[in-house]
């Protein structure tokens, strides 16, 4: 498509020189009146609709790469349009509404958009609003910044609440800006998650939200922010409640973008804050996991300088995590969540699953021929350092064997981790429950030991067999009277030593005190035992 009128070209002229192009010069101010404009746009409607048009292409930058877009433009590379995306400025005279005010989060988000946004007026929302620790000495500083600052109690997923909360600015300074940062963690497996726990996740993140829009969407607003998570893009484990609730948020924002209001969600990876709050609850053991696979805890002025970086672009949704390149090239695509998966270079090792498969070493044929406890011994050793790891220790001296490990700081979804990695290890497949079923290490590792090193055969089997061998010589050999006497002899011999003949008086035949009570027939049975004819 190209607008002007000093650019007219002959139809014929560019079909012969582009084949396959047809030209339509269309006049929009003298041939076509609104009517026709109208079946024109009906027409091009359908044609995209069946997927015979497509959009064209548009790529767009934010403002202040202005410079970088007309240096793209230049080289004459593009096809379709190139936009330069203006921010909605957000009304110095008006007020910010910040949900999860009083949290980690929302408290410095709340000194940010004062020091750096130019928001004078704030009006901060959380679920004990002024009695929030802290909130005292909050306000006071903001107050110190320049601003106006009200703290209020409210439940943002009551859409009467919402309501009376977005009519308590004050008219003369209209609300002109929302972040939601509320929200609610309740972390477990999918197995262990309740319709109340998704009730209560949902209903602080997605329902909040929902209500926010529905309350704001008549409102000039210059900026409709949500804290979203890497969780509802990248996938979490234990989150899925969380992600949930966050992916609606990211097609809310697209949904407000798409009908022409100002709407973005950051999907946030780990902040470095403390307290109370989403990441004030997250411990040694959530951070490691998250290490693990390459996400690092980001310093606040790290996560504010992205928040101004995500205001400034297009894009309804982006993603705002601190990665770590290193961790990312050391390990194989299917350790790694799909979208990092590019990062890997496929030389470390896999992801632990539950499936039994190949053990990374043959635990069996290494157990095989140790004594009981060194069986038990390699195994506690092997179950100490993969809960180490679970719990991001560096060494094994805080598991120790007898402690329990809901003790040691497992929960449901580190307890899966930790029965992932021993399946992996040792090629069993152990059950979601394992862990808790054996409460400690030493427990799990007398388990696997059960499991890996199954009860030796019967130690009279070889003896047994050599009888059996024995047996079928002797009855597959005629012998004479004298060969058979011997054998005779021999075998009764034999079983005298095997019986009595071991002095732990467990034969029948009558010996020592018992002589003088035995019977006659006992009697002639002992002289036959002793003196073999």
């Amino acid at each position: 498509l190209e607008m002007g009128k000093t650019d007219v070209r002959d139809p014929a002229e560019v079909a012969e020189r582009y084949p396959g192009v047809t030209y339509h010069l269309y006049d929009l101010v003298t041939d076509a009146g609104p009517d026709r404009i109208r079946d024109m746009w009906a027409a091009m409607e359908e044609l995209f609709a069946s997927g015979a048009l497509a959009p064209l292409p548009v790529r767009s930058w934010p403002l202040d790469k202005a410079r970088e877009a007309f240096r793209f433009m230049s080289q004459a590379k593009h096809t379709g349009k190139l936009v330069l995306e203006i921010p909605p400025a957000l009304d110095p005279e008006g007020t910010v509404l910040i949900t999860g005010g009083t949290g980690a989060l929302g408290r410095v988000v709340a000194e940010h958009v004062v020091r750096q946004w130019g928001v004078r007026r704030l009006l901060l929302a959380g679920r004990r609003g002024p009695e929030a620790p802290g909130a005292a000495e909050l306000v006071e500083h903001l107050r110190g910044l320049g601003a106006e600052v009200s703290v209020v109690a409210a439940d943002v997923s009551d859409a009467v609440s919402v309501a009376e909360l977005v009519g308590k600015a004050d008219p003369a300074h209209p609300l002109t800006g929302v972040v939601h940062a509320a929200g609610v963690l309740e972390d477990a497996v999918v197995t262990a998650q309740t319709p109340e726990s998704l009730a209560r996740v949902w209903s602080a993140k997605a329902t909040a939200a929902a209500h926010l829009h529905e309350a704001t969407r008549d409102l000039r607003l210059g900026a409709f922010v949500v804290f979203s998570s890497a969780a509802a893009t990248l996938g979490s484990p234990g989150q899925a409640n969380y992600a949930a609730a966050n992916a609606y948020c990211d097609a809310l924002m697209r949904r407000r973008r798409a009908a022409g209001l100002s709407g973005l969600s950051v999907g946030w990876g780990l902040w470095q804050t403390s307290g109370d709050g989403m990441t004030g609850g997250l411990g040694e053991t959530d951070v490691a996991r998250m290490a693990r696979i390459g996400v690092k805890a980001m310093s606040g002025e790290h996560g504010l300088a992205l928040l101004d970086a995500a205001q400034r672009r297009a894009e309804p949704y982006v993603l705002a995590a601190d990665l770590n390149p290193r961790v990312l090239a050391a390990k194989s695509a299917t350790a790694l969540p799909a979208l990092l998966r590019a990062f890997a270079n496929g030389q470390g090792p896999a992801r632990p699953t539950a499936a039994a498969g190949r053990p990374s070493t043959d635990w069996a044929g290494r157990l095989a021929g140790l004594t009981v406890e060194a069986q038990y011994q390699n195994l506690l050793d092997l179950v100490r350092t993969h809960a180490a790891a679970v719990l991001g220790h560096a060494g094994t001296d805080a598991v120790r064997a007898d402690v329990p490990f809901t003790d040691l700081g497992f929960d449901s979804l580190t307890a899966v981790e930790l029965r992932n990695r021993l399946s992996a290890a040792t090629g069993l497949r152990l059950p979601a429950t394992f862990i808790f079923r054996h409460p400690t290490p030493a427990a799990i590792a007398e388990e696997l030991r059960e499991q890996l090193c199954p009860a030796a055969a019967d130690p009279s089997a070889p003896l047994f067999g050599e009888l059996d061998r024995l047996e079928t010589v002797i009855a597959g050999h005629a012998h004479d009277e004298d060969t058979r006497g011997r054998l005779v002899a021999r075998l009764e011999s034999l079983l005298w030593r095997l019986g009595d003949g071991a002095g732990d008086g467990s034969g029948d035949t009558v010996a020592g005190d018992d002589l003088e009570s035995a019977s006659d027939d006992e009697l002639f049975e002992l002289i036959d035992r002793e003196l073999p004819s």
